[in-house]
Protein backbone atom coordinates (compact mmCIF):
# COMPACT_ATOMS: atom_id res chain seq x y z
CA UNK A 1 0.00 0.00 0.00
CA UNK A 2 1.09 3.25 -1.46
CA UNK A 3 1.28 5.97 1.75
CA UNK A 4 1.64 9.90 1.83
CA UNK A 5 1.99 11.60 5.50
CA UNK A 6 1.78 15.44 5.01
CA UNK A 7 0.45 18.44 6.83
CA UNK A 8 -2.28 20.04 5.91
CA UNK A 9 -1.43 23.41 4.41
CA UNK A 10 -4.41 25.25 4.61
CA UNK A 11 -4.59 27.51 7.47
CA UNK A 12 -8.41 26.99 7.70
CA UNK A 13 -7.99 23.20 7.91
CA UNK A 14 -9.70 20.71 5.67
CA UNK A 15 -12.94 22.70 5.55
CA UNK A 16 -15.49 23.91 2.52
CA UNK A 17 -13.65 25.40 -0.10
CA UNK A 18 -10.47 23.11 0.84
CA UNK A 19 -11.92 20.47 1.59
CA UNK A 20 -13.84 20.81 -1.67
CA UNK A 21 -10.84 21.32 -4.06
CA UNK A 22 -8.79 18.30 -2.36
CA UNK A 23 -12.29 16.19 -2.68
CA UNK A 24 -12.50 17.16 -7.09
CA UNK A 25 -8.22 16.09 -7.18
CA UNK A 26 -8.98 13.42 -5.11
CA UNK A 27 -11.90 12.22 -7.69
CA UNK A 28 -10.20 13.09 -10.98
CA UNK A 29 -6.88 11.15 -9.74
CA UNK A 30 -8.37 8.11 -10.80
CA UNK A 31 -7.49 5.70 -8.13
CA UNK A 32 -9.02 5.09 -5.18
CA UNK A 33 -7.68 6.91 -2.46
CA UNK A 34 -8.31 7.21 1.63
CA UNK A 35 -7.73 9.74 3.83
CA UNK A 36 -7.14 9.79 7.23
CA UNK A 37 -5.51 11.58 10.81
CA UNK A 38 -2.85 10.48 12.07
CA UNK A 39 -3.70 6.91 13.67
CA UNK A 40 -7.64 7.61 12.62
CA UNK A 41 -9.67 5.46 10.41
CA UNK A 42 -9.35 6.25 6.87
CA UNK A 43 -12.64 7.51 5.19
CA UNK A 44 -12.72 8.18 0.92
CA UNK A 45 -11.03 11.11 0.35
CA UNK A 46 -13.66 11.22 -3.13
CA UNK A 47 -16.61 12.08 -0.24
CA UNK A 48 -16.63 15.35 0.96
CA UNK A 49 -18.73 14.04 3.88
CA UNK A 50 -16.07 11.84 4.93
CA UNK A 51 -13.22 14.72 4.39
CA UNK A 52 -15.16 17.25 6.00
CA UNK A 53 -16.21 14.78 8.82
CA UNK A 54 -12.68 14.16 9.53
CA UNK A 55 -11.70 17.78 10.80
CA UNK A 56 -8.69 18.32 9.93
CA UNK A 57 -7.21 21.13 11.28
CA UNK A 58 -4.00 23.70 9.45
CA UNK A 59 -0.81 22.03 10.06
CA UNK A 60 -2.19 18.86 11.36
CA UNK A 61 -0.99 15.44 10.27
CA UNK A 62 -2.97 13.16 7.43
CA UNK A 63 -2.21 10.18 5.71
CA UNK A 64 -3.30 9.09 2.17
CA UNK A 65 -2.93 6.27 0.86
CA UNK A 66 -4.21 3.71 -2.38
CA UNK A 67 -3.06 0.20 -3.12
CA UNK A 68 -4.16 0.58 -6.81
CA UNK A 69 -2.03 1.01 -9.49
CA UNK A 70 -0.72 4.67 -10.21
CA UNK A 71 -1.05 5.26 -6.83
CA UNK A 72 2.40 6.51 -6.30
CA UNK A 73 1.83 9.69 -8.68
CA UNK A 74 -1.61 10.10 -7.51
CA UNK A 75 -0.46 10.56 -3.96
CA UNK A 76 2.06 12.76 -4.97
CA UNK A 77 -0.23 15.34 -6.67
CA UNK A 78 -2.48 14.81 -3.77
CA UNK A 79 0.13 15.37 -0.85
CA UNK A 80 1.47 18.72 -2.97
CA UNK A 81 -2.03 20.09 -3.14
CA UNK A 82 -2.59 19.29 0.43
CA UNK A 83 0.81 20.60 2.18
CA UNK A 84 0.70 23.74 0.11
CA UNK A 85 -2.87 24.29 0.83
CA UNK A 86 -3.37 25.19 -3.13
CA UNK A 87 -6.62 28.12 -3.66
CA UNK A 88 -7.49 25.76 -6.97
CA UNK A 89 -6.88 22.93 -8.98
CA UNK A 90 -3.00 22.56 -10.24
CA UNK A 91 -3.13 21.47 -13.60
CA UNK A 92 -1.46 18.73 -13.09
CA UNK A 93 -4.17 16.68 -11.08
Amino acid sequence: MAERRVNVGWAEGLHARPASIFVRAATAAGVPVTIAKTDGTPVNAASMLAVLGLGAQGGEEIVLASDADGAEAALDRLAKLVAEGLEELPETV
